[in-house]
């Protein structure tokens, strides 16, 4: 059965829509893009609130908030018909955490994500209100209770693994996810199988042991959150076990062996300052708030803000 498409001028299938969908992710430099029905995650539901209970988001009261919202796309976008996510790829040509220096994390070493894709998804929205029609639908990376693995991993574009972040099998973990939420119906895709099979690389990397069980994260024992999240000293019983991670940690992801497919990214926005290659262990450790300002002024490390840094300092290289 054909569709009336919104702008009256064009008829068009949802199949079709779907293929002009995933082109014009394609134009705009995201990896991949998958759809998936705008529904409640009735799978998730349970699973979330278990996690909640056990404490694993610590200090992290916002995973709390909006639990429905988190579950069901139509809370956030009335009368939402399809979720369509996708994966930008931020690796790194050059892998800057060093031996004899302290390490952040790959994510960070460029532009904030959060403004770079956000500017990707409002062009995104726009081309496609020129090619279809009205529609109603908002923009999300990271930024609103959206539970992003599930509708990645719901879409096919990869499942969720052991150390619960989403494994794509031609490019590994090494993305950031973002989704559209829009009020078109959309052909879906299906989802993918597993692929971690017996592996436990994460969980046997991991120093500070966050990954308690295969698919389940302790998030109040990750570094990540420990270096990002917590606003209070860090634990003593964590001493010595960071292995000079200041800001965020990549652990996880450098020993899955999903990564050894992953290729550069190729966003200009996303490349370090110069000065941050070739940053020592005693540069850290003496970093001024002026050097601060100048390397982080539009990056993910700011949230930690100057004093934060230097805690994550000091507390990595206590022995």
């Amino acid at each position: 059965m054909m569709e009336l498409d919104r702008s009256s001028e064009v008829i068009r299938p949802k199949d079709d829509r779907a293929r002009l969908v995933k082109q014009m992710a394609a134009d705009l430099g995201f990896n991949f893009c998958g759809i998936s029905k705008a529904e409640f995650l009735e799978e998730e539901a349970p699973r979330l609130e278990e996690w909640l209970n056990r404490g694993y988001q610590g200090q992290m009261k916002y995973l709390e908030n909006h639990f429905d919202k988190r579950l069901d796309p139509r809370l956030l976008v009335p009368g939402a018909k399809s979720v369509i996510s996708l994966l930008y790829n931020y690796y790194p040509a050059a892998d800057l955490a060093r031996e004899n220096g302290l390490h952040i994390a790959k994510y960070a070493y460029g532009e904030d994500y959060h403004f770079v894709i956000k500017d990707k998804l409002k062009i995104f929205l726009n081309r496609l209100r020129e090619k279809i029609g009205d529609l109603d639908g908002r923009a999300f990376v990271d930024s609103a209770p959206v539970h992003e693995r599930a509708w990645a991993q719901k879409s096919g574009l990869g499942w969720v693994g052991k150390n619960s972040l989403l494994l794509n099998r031609q490019m590994g973990s090494f993305f950031f996810l973002a989704e559209l939420i829009v009020d078109l119906e959309l052909e879906p895709d299906g989802p993918v199988k597993d692929y971690c099979g017996t592996c436990t690389a994460c969980m046997d990397a991991c120093p500070t042991e966050a990954i308690p069980e295969p698919y389940v994260v302790d998030g109040s024992k990750c570094i990540s959150y420990f270096t990002i999240e917590l606003k209070e000293e860090i634990p003593d019983a964590m001493k010595g076990k960071f292995e000079n991670w200041i800001f965020g940690c990549d652990i996880c992801q450098d020993v899955c062996p999903w990564n050894r497919f992953t290729q550069p990214h190729r966003e200009p926005r996303f490349a370090p300052p110069e000065e941050l290659g070739t940053m020592t262990k005693r540069e850290w450790i003496e970093l001024t708030e002026d050097v601060f300002e100048k390397l982080f002024r539009k990056s993910p490390v700011k949230r930690t803000r100057f004093e934060g840094l230097k805690r994550n300092i000091r507390f990595a290289l206590k022995k």
